[in-house]
């Protein structure tokens, strides 16, 4: 690549997203841009009431993630400084489609094209794939409070979202670089070696 690589690790609720990127940070040397979940005010009411509480949820995160990505991750991109985060922008849209009906989410959908058009996305993509039960006993394991009361068909449907909108990635022109991570079968925390492939894997995407 001419330029500095921005990579994005991507997945479902509980995938391990924040987990690996902060390794890999830690391992390549890269500065992280971590995605601020649970100061938002609105995450026990959503996982409560969907409908009553999805935009206020939603248009938290978009804002603090352009913000983020405006104020750190253009800083170092604009120095030709390698970046990780562990989510991409796109992430809005995914959650956005599934919560959000009608005015709501063309008003939700407009905000987003309109803050996110111009701004750099992650030529390489981390995604890791995992299936319901793996994600849930992960949740569990973690054990964040607002996540306890998460309807599993919610998850489940996630999952699928996601599928979609990886390969929507995967369409777009310049399309990212992407890399599947088998979260099912992969235990990046616990198997080192599983790990150090992850790293090599990375490595020759960014060469």
């Amino acid at each position: 690549m001419k330029h500095a690589p921005f990579i994005a690790v991507e997945g479902p609720i509980g995938a391990g997203k924040t987990t690996l990127a902060s390794m890999l940070s830690t391992e390549l040397h890269i500065p992280i841009i971590k995605e601020i979940v649970e100061e938002n005010p609105f995450l026990d009411k959503f996982y409560q009431n969907i409908d009553e509480w999805s935009f206020q949820l939603e248009m938290f995160f978009l804002c603090n993630r352009y913000k983020q990505l405006e104020d750190t991750g253009l800083q170092y991109l604009e120095k030709a400084q390698p970046v990780i985060s562990d989510y991409h922008i796109y992430k809005n849209l995914i959650f956005a489609e599934r919560t959000l009906k009608g005015i709501k989410r063309d008003k939700y959908r407009q905000i987003y094209h309109l803050l996110t058009d111009d701004m750099p996305k992650p030529d390489i993509i981390i995604y890791i794939r995992a299936d319901l039960d793996t994600l849930l006993g992960r949740i569990r394991k973690r054990a964040r409070s607002f996540e306890q009361e998460m309807d599993p068909a919610y998850l489940e449907q996630l999952i699928t979202d996601y599928d979609k909108g990886i390969q929507f990635l995967a369409e777009q022109s310049p399309s990212p670089r992407i890399l599947t991570i088998d979260g099912n079968e992969i235990d990046f925390v616990e198997n080192q070696a599983q790990f150090e492939q992850i790293v090599s894997d990375v490595k020759e995407l960014i060469q």
